[in-house]
């Protein structure tokens, strides 16, 4: 059995729409085929599932359902289309196989509607004439065709790709390896001759027939080269070659390498430990064309060769000013691919990226950035806004592939470059269907991460995306969804775009046990547009993925914490695993402790804090603090009764509590009538308690009612805490009546003010970012009126005159509207 999940969403109602179709297949050979699959993927045996899996979008409050049954079958269609090519099909494999011949529909919705079952029994289906046989069998090996030119479009080569900068000048040939290079092939018979002259060896053999033999070996037709590396006569030729290293030439011994990487022998063998050893002995005897040659085999092999690489970087930055524009690129290919970032070396990489700027070619300009990508180097501003001058200018004339580097650069050091996202938004969007799915998702990932949106970029992406989804790796699927939520983007074919990323997500649910952060960040992702996958959450709140995430190199607990907090107040339908109480606390003590050093003290919000305690009456009105920790960011929380007037809550700050605290005595009835009547003798108790409202109504304080009430006056403010408790030393303990609960007070309004910045944003716009949003919509959920301080009003105003700010923020915070929308 599997489910596939639909969803559909009309305007102006709540953002996930939800229901689950289910679809049983009975094929000939179910069984076997159920058992022939576990054993083809292990880790979907090891899930403890059947073969059936439900995805199920978990529906928030106030929420209704509505079917479309013709946009299913759209959304059905294009995603079969890819399913049988997934390889791991884990959890949540919900594609129905295409060859199903019954099928049973089941519609589960808050709805008071319901749709009738769809018949069993279909059916049988005729034989078909030969004509239409053979019609079919032709129509059949052309889908295969199209599939496999498909593949081979979406196969990234990891190795071979980043060398592309190298086929536009001659130059490279000295610096690089040319897998396409034109070489006459030797007959097997010459190959079986050699190997049975070196079987025949005895006493030494001159470097110049080993070096010969090799060259010749490595000439092999390629499927002969592939069982060569386990002949024994060829490993003998290895132990001669390994016996004479020091007596090879070096022309000889770059040869021998060279045909070690032609024949494809494995990174580990002996004999490249050997010729390792001896370059790096040989360094400051080589000139730097060889160097690199070198460098550029050891990447070809894949072996790794941090020694070799120190002593190459030190070469070049005793011999920087001698570097050619082709040495230079290589160079920083180099660096990129071994994963190492020289520091003495980074400002001359600067230098000579200023020198050589306008001279590189655009793939050239992709190559550079791609190595200081990969090797995490550090770049000025300066240099990095130069850069994207260059590739804004240029950006037609750009492979995909060389621009993507570029992007990654960008994304990298942060920067801004307004004229490199304004020509991406013209340039991308028609070639986006023939980008493979990890450029696409790089280019999606860097909009997201600086903050960028561009409806045409994305909504090209969305469209494209559901046929190609099957080619995504986890990690692809979460940052497409993280990208989306993040921005806030809702795609023309948002309920198609979103259910194929979580069908994928399920079917890489076995790679979220080695990457989970993959997993949180595309629930996250998820979350900020109001959708929950109840299966994908239960499996990552359940206690053994938390403690997975402890030993990953990130730290997720702060996404865990969002996303589990998320899910209790948007999902409180939702029965699966929750974080424990005290993963809760020790997280919340984590971002409270941060933000008191780095949030509650910037001057936005401070200076907002302070003068609301000046308009309405003192700390006890105002409290700065995060009304929810697991959003990262903080609120100015106000109260106010339904006629307007500021009710006092945050008591615990107030300064006369404080002193209450210290005072160390019971107060009683007596004592206080005694400190009401003492204030003037000429005074009657309820003149006294008159001044004393009079007092609070200037301040904005809502009085209670008089019987019953506990007041005390402390340096002339008037206090009335409903959480008040002082604990003298005698042991005894005064609370605070019930009549001062806030329970007791008159229905009022609880406002949540936020001093919003840039980073609240996205780029050079008004639209508010997927975890703000995610933000806001909590806190009306929980009651609360969300009033903004937004950074392009209030950053100005804070350098006018107090006056100025203590009206706008009464215009703010006195808004009769804030009133009706709470009634």
């Amino acid at each position: 059995m599997a489910t596939v999940l639909i969803c559909r969403r009309f305007p102006r109602l709540s953002r996930v729409t939800a229901f689950s179709t289910t679809a049983k297949c009975k094929a000939e050979s179910g069984s076997n085929k159920s058992k022939h699959k576990k054993e083809e993927n292990p880790e979907t045996a090891n899930t403890g599932t059947e073969s059936a899996a439900t995805i199920q979008l978990l529906n928030p409050l106030d929420y209704r359902v509505s079917y479309n049954p013709s946009a299913y079958a759209k959304s059905r269609a294009a995603s079969q289309q890819h399913a049988a090519r997934s390889s791991g099909q884990a959890l949540g494999d919900t594609f129905t196989s295409p060859g199903t011949s019954q099928v049973q529909h089941t519609v589960s919705t808050t709805s008071s509607q319901a749709l009738p079952p769809v018949r069993n029994a279909l059916p049988k289906p005729k034989p078909r004439p030969l004509l239409e046989q053979t019609i079919s069998a032709q129509l059949s090996a052309a889908q295969t065709k199209e599939e496999a030119e498909k593949d081979k479009k979406e196969m990234h080569d990891s190795k071979e790709d980043p060398r592309m900068f190298q086929k536009g000048r001659p130059e490279y040939r000295s610096l690089s390896y040319d897998r396409f290079e034109l070489i006459e092939a030797l007959p097997l018979e010459e190959g079986d001759l050699i190997l049975h002259s070196v079987a025949m060896w005895k006493g030494s053999q001159s470097p110049g027939t080993i070096t010969d033999y090799f060259c010749k070996l490595s000439r092999l037709p390629v499927e002969k080269r592939a069982a060569l590396v386990s002949e024994i006569r060829f490993n003998i030729l290895c132990r001669w070659a390994v016996k004479s290293i020091r007596l090879f030439s070096t022309s000889d011994l770059i040869n021998i390498l060279k045909a070690c990487v032609r024949l494809a022998v494995p990174s580990t063998h002996p004999l490249l430990n050997a010729c390792e050893n001896e370059f790096c002995r040989r360094v400051w005897d080589m000139n730097l064309d060889q160097l690199l040659l070198v460098a550029d085999y050891w990447r070809c092999l894949d072996r790794s060769v941090p020694s070799y690489l120190s002593i190459l970087f030190s070469y070049a930055n005793m011999h920087w000013k001698d570097l050619t524009l082709p040495q230079f690129v290589q160079l920083v290919y180099i660096i990129g691919e071994g994963r190492r970032s020289p520091a003495d070396l980074t400002w001359k990489i600067e230098s000579m990226i200023l020198k050589y700027l306008d001279s590189f070619t655009m793939e050239e300009m992709g190559a550079i950035c791609l190595g200081l990508f990969k090797s995490l180097s550090g770049i000025s501003d300066h240099v990095m806004r130069k850069i994207g001058d260059r590739v804004s200018l240029q950006m037609e004339d750009m492979s995909t592939y060389a621009l993507v580097n570029v992007l990654k650069m960008l994304r990298y050091a942060r920067m801004d470059h307004l004229p490199v996202m304004k020509e991406l938004g013209k340039v991308i969007p028609a070639r986006i269907p023939a980008i493979n799915i990890q450029g696409i998702m790089h280019i999606t990932l860097t909009c997201s991460s600086l903050h960028y949106f561009d409806e045409g970029i994305m909504a090209a992406v969305a469209m494209s995306l559901p046929s190609k989804v099957t080619y995504c790796r986890s990690k692809d699927a979460a940052k497409f969804l993280w990208s989306f939520g993040c921005l806030d983007y809702e795609p023309p074919n948002e309920e198609e775009f979103y259910s194929s990323l979580i069908q994928q997500m399920h079917r890489k649910l076995h790679e979220f046990r080695k990457f989970p952060e993959h997993l949180l960040t595309g629930l996250l992702g998820l979350a900020f547009v109001k959708r929950f996958p109840e299966e994908l959450i239960d499996y990552a709140l359940r206690h053994e993925f938390v403690q997975k995430t402890r030993s990953s190199k990130y730290e997720l607990k702060k996404d865990l914490f969002t996303l589990g907090k998320s899910v209790e107040i948007e999902c409180p339908s939702y029965q699966g695993n929750r974080l424990p109480p005290q993963f809760y606390e020790e997280v919340t003590e984590m971002i409270l402790n941060f933000a008191e050093q780095e949030i509650y003290v910037r001057p936005e919000i401070m200076e907002a804090a302070s003068l609301l305690e000046s308009m309405l009456g003192g700390p006890k009105y105002v409290k700065s603090h995060m009304i929810l920790p697991h959003t990262r960011s903080s609120d100015l929380e106000v109260h106010l009764a339904m006629d307007g007037r500021p009710i006092p809550f945050n008591l615990k700050d107030s300064v006369a509590d404080k002193k209450l605290k210290d005072i160390g005595v019971s107060l009683t009835d007596d004592l206080m009538t005694q400190l009401i009547k003492g204030r003037s003798n000429n005074q009657s108790p309820v003149e006294l308690e008159s001044e004393a409202r009079t007092l609070g109504q200037e301040r904005g304080e809502v009085q209670t009612p008089r019987a019953g009430d506990h007041a005390v006056l402390s340096g002339g403010a008037l206090i009335a805490d409903a959480r008040l408790q002082v604990e003298p030393k005698l042991g005894r303990c005064l609370e605070a009546a019930p009549s001062l609960t806030l329970s007791g007070q008159p229905q009022g309004v609880k406002l949540a003010i936020q001093v919003s910045n840039r980073n609240h944003y996205c780029y050079c716009s008004k639209r508010l970012l997927g975890l703000h949003c995610l933000k806001r919509r909590q806190l009306r959920q929980l009651g609360y009126v969300v009033v903004e301080l937004p950074f392009w009003e209030w950053f100005p105003l804070l350098k006018r005159t107090r006056l100025e700010k203590l009206s706008y923020l009464h215009y703010k915070v006195f808004d009769p509207a804030l009133l009706s929308r709470a009634g």
